[in-house]
């Protein structure tokens, strides 16, 4: 069976879904590009209806998050949730994780740490800054989009979420 490129499924896939009117976004902050793409797919094998929206660094999260520079036009709803990496470029996912506990507007948004760090300090220091969860991202990629798959099914399909929808 000849398959297109995972990377040209996900841009078919994305113009056919139609997402749900009133699901608030997840934001998947992730520099690599492979790793996001697999998130994305994963998170619509599952069938979260939520809009992905993905950024790259630390930076760009935070810009999202508080609608700043070329994110200041987006929509008014908060994340129903962010997936962080921690090792990124410009600002950690460690201080992109202290802006969002710090703010009264970010400070109910879950946090998932999904990164490739097993090490204890990592883990220890984003609890102690408040991630919902941290999730080591299996090296197998069949692993990895189940952890993904898991992770989302429970986010968005599983879990109440307290209304948070403008700042």
């Amino acid at each position: 069976m000849l398959r297109r490129p995972r990377g040209a499924r996900l841009a078919a896939r994305r113009q056919s879904t139609v997402m749900k009117p009133g699901y608030r976004p997840i934001l998947v902050v992730e520099d690599d590009r492979f790793d996001a793409e697999m998130i994305q797919e994963a998170l619509h094998e599952v069938g979260a209806p939520n809009p992905v929206e993905r950024v790259e660094d630390g930076a760009d999260a935070v810009d999202f998050l508080f609608r700043r520079n070329r994110y200041a036009g987006r929509s008014d709803e908060a994340p129903a949730l962010v997936l962080l990496d921690i090792k990124m470029p410009l600002m950690d996912g460690f201080e992109v994780l202290r802006t969002i506990r710090e703010s009264d507007y970010t400070r109910q948004i879950p946090v998932v740490i999904l990164t490739s760090s097993s090490e204890e300090r990592d883990i220890t220091q984003s609890r102690d800054l408040g991630a919902n969860a941290y999730v080591v991202k299996p090296t197998d990629a069949q692993m990895f989009s189940q952890a993904v798959r898991t992770v989302g099914e429970f986010w968005t399909r599983l879990n109440e979420l307290p209304l948070h929808t403008a700042y």
